[in-house]
């Protein structure tokens, strides 16, 4: 017959396994919508994924994304968008897949916390050795030094995929993640 002391053991692991699954169960929901403390990464963001279909990443992100127009060809490129209030976001699908992520709100932040209105500086800080600086192809007025900073991967699992960071005047204004070579058209879909 045990005695009490192993009653006490088996009670404490039974209790220590229940807190770790409620825990797990309640990360796990807080991640399984899109909002607004979604964490951007190469390959998606919060629980969308590049390669994902719009009605599969509609399902994920517990948000409808709804079409907002598109480049020549609708199937080979075209933008949809969160319905409701998460407005700077776009997801570019290509071939009925996503592609890439574009964002123009402030509040997201990548994985590692660059985001909008970051200085250069503070983007190659945080990126130690990964980030390629590109002078922008286009500049909107005379004197503004526009660059493209680009996060390149260095597991090898990831070599598809980038985030870049566009910045005016030392300050990040739009990122975008995805992967090659969505991720690097300029003018997005057209």
């Amino acid at each position: 017959m045990p005695n009490l002391k192993s009653f006490k053991i088996i009670f404490t692991l039974l209790i220590s396994t229940l807190v770790i699954v409620s825990l797990w169960a309640i990360s796990v929901n807080a991640q399984a919508s899109l909002t607004e403390n979604s964490k951007l990464a190469i390959n998606g963001i919060g629980p969308i994924r590049v390669g994902m279909t719009v009605n599969e990443a509609s399902q994920s992100a517990g948000v409808k994304l709804v079409f907002v127009g598109s480049g020549p060809d609708a199937y080979s490129c075209s933008y949809f968008k969160p319905q409701g209030e998460l407005k700077d976001i776009a997801f570019m699908v290509t071939k009925g897949r996503i592609a890439r992520i574009d964002i123009s709100d402030k509040r997201i932040t990548t994985i590692r916390g660059a985001k909008i209105g970051d200085t250069e500086d503070r983007i190659i800080s945080l990126y130690p050795g990964q980030i390629q600086i590109t002078k922008h192809p286009f500049p909107l007025r005379p004197n503004e030094n526009r660059k493209h900073l680009t996060f390149v991967p260095k597991d090898v699992s990831d070599k598809n995929y980038r985030v870049i960071f566009e910045t005016g005047n030392n300050r990040v204004y739009r990122l975008r993640s995805g992967k090659l070579p969505e991720v690097e058209f300029i003018e997005g879909c057209l």
